[in-house]
């Protein structure tokens, strides 16, 4: 028996070809698979009123500080506050040796009283003078003589009076009092010590911390911008006063709306920015001395000003912003725009965009410029949110 080796090839020649044709015939039976516009969350650009804020860095100050010092020389006998306690303008602070001040002021008292008998005797002899005067009995020498020697009594009584004001004076700086109200620090001195009108040391520090400073810096540059856009037109200014607001270092904000005191007028030469102080109520006392704040001030209103949502603005490669709008015929364009401030969650475009355009918020992630999309109106996350939160408590 006779056996064929070119049946197997023949076989799978025929296969081939049979494949073949089957493949040859598919595209023509087969549709092309159409998928359906992406669906993405838009919102209509409208031009409005947007306030300028700024936010920049600053440093809390006392409104008033006073160092405590002592008025007359002696040892300090007792200390009479509390240290780190609030006290109140006139409240006894230190309490020196009062003991010296009391004999100079029997002593001043002493000399008062000595002046005076001087001057009633004068006095006396004036008076005799005159009468003796008028019967020619004694010369108008003498007269003169005792109206002098009156004139020098009253002079001495005067002097004795000025002294004893004195002492009296100095009897009452004894007790060290508070020149004004506010926290006192820790004390620099102690019981026993001997201090001097003329130290260099003080007792104490007294800050008055409600309200308080905020002094805060801005770039001169900017300044001038806002002044230049103001002069144009393009930006108004708020009348009255200009409020400020506080962020603490992490980002909290403050419960209580300050008012912007000035604006320095002069520029510092090695940073180039110009200096503000703020005013801030401070009735917890949260805000002390030397605390690093962020201060937000508003210093004007861009009148037609054009905002997006900061989840729309992406960032290529070179850090450019962009954004999706959807154009013709529902069609996605990638446009570049200039991102300046924010405001809020938003990002106000200086450039790029104008009023009535749609701007794509949700849903650009799985799209490419010029693919077809199906736009509907975007709500924020907190909105759609709270249906679902009424939903849920109402179960």
């Amino acid at each position: 028996m006779k056996i064929n080796r070119l049946a197997p090839f023949v076989a799978l020649f025929g296969l081939a070809a049979l494949a073949g044709c089957s493949d040859e015939k598919a595209p023509q039976n087969a549709a092309a698979p159409v998928f359906p516009p992406s669906a993405v969350a838009t919102i209509t650009t409208v031009a409005e009123p947007l306030p300028i804020t700024n936010e920049l860095p600053g440093r809390i100050a006392p409104t008033r500080i006073a160092e405590v010092r002592p008025r007359v020389s002696g040892i300090i006998t007792a200390r009479v506050f509390e240290q780190g306690s609030k006290v109140k303008a006139g409240d006894v602070l230190y309490q020196i040796d009062p003991e010296p001040f009391k004999v100079q002021v029997a002593s001043a008292e002493a000399t008062m009283r000595r002046a005076e008998a001087v001057q009633l005797q004068a006095k006396q002899l004036v008076d005799r003078q005159q009468e003796l005067r008028k019967s020619n009995v004694t010369s108008a020498q003498n007269v003169d003589n005792a109206v002098a020697q009156l004139a020098i009594a009253d002079a001495d009584v005067a002097a004795a009076e000025a002294g004893l004001a004195t002492a009296k004076l100095n009897l009452q700086y004894a007790s060290v009092t508070a020149p004004i109200s506010g926290r006192i620090g820790r004390a620099l001195v102690t019981e026993g010590a001997l201090v001097t009108v003329n130290g260099v040391e003080n007792l104490a520090t007294i800050q008055q911390l409600d309200p308080v400073y905020a002094d805060f810096t801005q770039p001169a540059a900017d300044l001038i911008r806002l002044r230049k856009a103001l002069e144009s037109g393009g930006m108004i200014s708020k009348p009255g006063e200009v409020p400020v607001r506080l962020r603490m270092d992490d980002g909290t904000p403050y419960q209580h709306t300050g008012r912007l005191l000035f604006t320095e007028a002069a520029v510092d030469a090695t940073t180039g920015q110009v200096i503000l102080r703020g005013e801030f109520p401070n009735p917890q006392g949260d805000l002390l001395p030397g605390m690093y704040v962020r201060v937000e001030i508003e210093q004007g209103v861009e009148k037609d000003a054009i905002a997006v949502p900061q989840q729309a603005v992406q960032r290529d490669a070179s850090g450019k912003a962009q954004i999706y709008v959807v154009g013709k015929d529902d069609v996605a364009e990638l446009r570049v725009v200039n991102a300046g401030r924010t405001v809020g969650s938003r990002y106000v475009i200086a450039s790029g965009l104008k009023a009535g355009e749609k701007v794509i918020v949700e849903g650009f992630q799985k799209i490419r410029p010029g693919a077809k999309v199906a736009p509907s109106d975007w709500k924020p996350a907190e909105q759609a949110a709270k249906p679902a939160d009424e939903a849920a408590k109402a179960n």
